[in-house]
C-alpha cells in the first residue's frame, strides 16, 4: 500500500513513512493510493470477527488493509494492546445505547481521557513507539487542540520513549475541566503552550512549522492531529463496529451523525463508506462556527478570521479551518490533485474561500458520497441535553447534543447511529444550566482543576513555537 499527497507530490511513501511525517513536502495530507474494497463475503467475516473475537481483533483485520510495512502478528499485538477493557472500561470498546425509535449512539468516550479521541490516540502512542523502537529514533509531536485532542495526545503518549509532546491551545477557550486534564500532567517529556488566540491560530502555527521542511527535518517533528492518516485511519474501525451492532445483515444501511469542527472524525466515515461499508448517510453536525455546514448547503467553503470564530458551549468544534476537508475535496473532484492545490492554495491560503457550487460535481457530495448537513446552537444543545435526559435518562455531552439535534433533522427508515464526542463532566457548566445539577464524575478526576498547572503562555507567533521547540530540545 502506497500514499499519495492530496497536492499532487510525485513521491509515493508507505505507512510508517508518514506515521512519522504528518503533511506531505508540498503541504498536501496524504491518501491511499486506493482505497481497499470490502465485499459481501468480507463483511460477513468481519462480523463473524467483531462478534465472535472483539474489536482489537476488527481494528488489525481492517488496519492491514492499510498497513504491510508492520508484520502481522506484530500489527495484532499492538491492537491487542491498545483495545482492552482496562483501557476503554467496557470488553465492547464501542457499545450501542439506544436513544429512541431508529435512533442510537455510539459509546466512543470510554477511554482514559473521557473523549472520543482516545480511540485513535492510544493506538498512535503505541505506534510511535513501535516504530521509533525499530528505527532507534526520536520524534518531537508539535499539535493543536480545541479541547480534546491534547488531552488524548498526551495521556497516551506520557512516558513513552523516543516521543516528546508540545501541545498548542487557544488561552482561555477550553472547558476547565479541558483545561486541568492537560495542564496538570508534570510528566517531562510533555509540554503544553496556552496561545494567546483561537485554535486555528494554533492549527495555522503547527502547519508552518510542518511546512519548514529543515527545521522538521532538524528536530524531528511528526503530529498527531488529524492531519496525521494513521489517526485517522485507526477511526476508520469504529464506523464498522458501529455498523456490525446495528444491523443483522449486509443487506441493512446505516447512517452517522457526526459532530463536527475539524473534519477528521466524519472524514474516517467516507473512508469507510468509500471502501463499501454499506453507509446510507454521512450527517455533518456542527455548531455556531457552521463552515462546513455552509460548504454542504451551498458549495461554498468561506474559513473565518480568528474574531469570527465563535466561543460556544460545544468548544471542541470551535474551528472554521477544517484541515481534513481537503482530503474529502480531492475525492469529491475526482482525484484532481492540481486542482485541489487550486483551491486550497490559491483558493483558501491567499482569498479565504473557494466556491464550488457551479460546479456539477458538488451536487456529488451528497448523491455521491452522502453528506448531509445541519447547525446547532446553544439553545438547541441545552433543549437536546434536557430532552434526552427527561424522556431517556441519559447525560450527554454538548457536541454530542449537536450530533443528535442535527441527526433527528436527516433520520430516515435506516438506524441513525451519532457519534458520542465526549462524557458529560467535561462540559459541567452546560450540563448543570441544562439540567440543574452537575454531571457525574469518574474517582480518579475528583478534584482534577485544583492541580498544580504545567502551562507555558504565549502570543500565535511561529518564531516563538520554534525557539521554545528548540530550547527544550537541544
Amino acid at each position: 500500500m502506497l500514499y499519495l499527497s492530496t497536492r499532487g507530490h510525485p513521491e509515493r511513501k508507505r505507512f510508517c513513512d508518514i506515521l512519522l511525517a504528518g503533511l506531505a513536502p508540498d503541504g498536501g495530507l496524504y491518501l491511499p493510493q486506493s482505497y481497499p474494497q470490502i465485499d459481501a463475503a468480507q463483511l460477513s467475516e468481519l462480523r463473524r470477527v467483531y462478534h465472535e473475537q472483539g474489536y482489537a481483533e476488527l481494528a488489525f483485520r481492517i488496519l492491514s488493509l492499510y498497513i504491510d510495512d508492520i508484520p502481522a502478528d506484530d500489527l495484532r499485538a499492538l491492537c491487542a494492546k491498545t483495545y482492552t477493557a482496562e483501557v476503554f472500561g467496557t470488553g465492547e470498546i464501542v457499545p450501542l445505547r439506544h436513544i429512541e425509535d431508529g435512533l442510537w449512539l455510539e459509546a466512543l468516550s470510554n477511554g482514559p481521557t473521557l473523549a472520543f479521541k482516545d480511540m485513535a490516540m492510544q493506538l498512535l502512542g503505541n505506534l510511535f513507539e513501535y516504530e521509533l523502537g525499530r528505527r532507534g529514533e526520536t520524534l518531537n509531536i508539535l499539535g493543536a487542540t480545541s479541547g480534546d485532542t491534547g488531552s488524548a495526545a498526551e495521556y497516551a503518549m506520557r512516558g513513552k520513549k523516543g516521543v516528546r509532546v508540545f501541545m498548542t491551545s487557544p488561552h482561555g477557550r477550553m472547558s476547565p475541566f479541558q483545561q486541568a486534564q492537560m495542564f496538570s500532567l508534570q510528566d517531562e517529556n510533555i509540554h503544553n503552550i496556552a496561545v494567546d488566540g483561537v485554535f486555528d491560530d494554533c492549527q495555522d502555527m503547527v502547519k508552518a512549522v510542518s511546512n519548514d521542511h529543515a527545521f522538521k527535518a532538524r528536530y524531528k517533528i511528526g503530529t498527531v492531529n488529524s492531519i496525521n492518516w494513521a489517526r485517522l485511519l485507526a477511526q476508520v474501525v469504529y464506523y464498522f463496529a458501529g455498523y456490525l451492532q446495528a444491523t443483522q445483515s449486509n443487506d441493512q444501511k446505516v447512517s452517522f451523525a457526526v459532530p463536527s469542527g475539524n473534519f477528521g472524525n466524519v472524514c474516517a466515515g467516507h473512508v469507510a463508506r468509500q471502501m463499501g461499508l454499506p453507509i446510507e448517510k454521512l450527517v455533518v453536525a456542527t455548531n455556531e462556527n457552521d463552515v462546513l455546514d455552509e460548504f454542504f448547503r451551498t458549495g461554498i467553503y468561506r474559513v473565518r478570521e480568528s474574531a469570527h470564530t465563535y466561543e460556544t458551549s460545544s468548544p471542541s468544534m470551535d474551528i472554521s479551518k477544517a484541515s481534513n476537508f481537503e482530503r474529502f475535496v480531492f475525492d469529491l473532484l475526482g482525484r484532481d490533485a492540481e486542482r485541489t492545490r487550486q483551491l486550497f492554495v490559491d483558493g483558501v491560503a491567499r482569498d479565504g474561500f473557494f466556491d464550488l457550487s457551479g460546479d456539477p460535481l458538488f451536487a456529488d457530495a451528497a448523491a455521491r458520497y452522502g453528506f448531509v448537513s445541519g447547525k446547532s446552537t446553544h439553545a438547541d444543545r441545552l433543549a437536546t441535553i434536557r430532552d434526552v435526559f427527561q424522556r431517556f435518562g441519559m447525560v450527554i455531552d454538548t457536541h454530542t447534543a449537536d450530533g443528535v439535534k442535527v441527526a433527528r433533522e436527516h433520520k430516515g427508515p435506516e438506524p441513525m447511529v451519532v457519534l458520542e464526542t465526549a462524557l458529560p463532566i467535561k462540559f459541567a457548566e452546560t450540563i448543570e444550566e441544562a439540567l440543574g445539577r452537575l454531571p457525574d464524575r469518574p474517582a480518579k478526576f475528583v478534584g482534577i482543576e485544583d492541580l498544580p498547572k504545567r502551562v507555558h503562555r504565549m502570543p500565535a507567533d511561529v518564531d516563538q513555537i520554534k525557539a521554545y521547540i528548540a530550547e527544550n530540545c537541544d
